[in-house]
């Protein structure tokens, strides 16, 4: 009977250790920020989601093109119809994979992700630096990067170039928790 109650109590926590492998994103914070000569232009977005396997480094995440505040509901208005066109376009999504991630060590991490970035219908491959922070049952991730708005095909006017800068910085802060 002994015996009977270990066998199942390793079989118990091993199965829990397969599952702590996958997190899922509990609380998100994407933001990016524009700098041109007439006006700054920054958004935030805190519905994103994802999942991130600790076990082989997968990572992937969507976020909601619609989502993002804004200052000015002109700005929000023109960021979906004019340059990101929401409604043919609703997502931007990685995926890709952490390089450097050391699973077994709680703290901060420096890390790399390589993978697709899809934006405005277009996919590039790309490298983010970021850290990854482990504590209990959460991860911490963030990263800030720059993209090119030219890359993925979204279109400056003429007319408007001083009110939108050609790179946008882009910051995420993500809290996962075990599935």
């Amino acid at each position: 009977m002994r015996l009977k109650c270990f066998i199942t109590l390793l079989i118990i926590s091993s199965c829990h250790n397969v599952f702590c492998q996958k997190y899922t994103i509990e609380k998100s914070l994407v933001q990016f920020y524009s700098h041109a000569p007439i006006e700054d232009i920054k958004a935030m977005n805190t519905r994103s989601s994802g999942l991130l396997n600790v076990a082989n480094g997968e990572v992937v995440f969507s976020i909601p093109v619609k989502e993002f505040e804004f200052e000015k509901a002109l700005m929000k208005e023109h960021f979906n119809e004019k340059y990101l066109e929401s409604e043919k376009y609703p997502k931007a999504v990685f995926q890709g994979k952490f390089q450097g991630l050391m699973k077994n060590i709680s703290g901060e991490q420096s890390v790399k992700a390589s993978g697709k970035l899809t934006i405005h219908g277009v996919t590039k491959e790309i490298e983010i630096d970021g850290t990854i922070e482990l504590k209990g049952n959460q991860i911490m991730a963030q990263s800030r990067f720059v993209i090119r708005l030219e890359d993925y095909k979204i279109k400056i006017p003429q007319l408007l170039w001083q009110n939108i800068a050609e790179q946008v910085e882009v910051s995420v802060e993500f809290i996962y928790k075990t599935l």
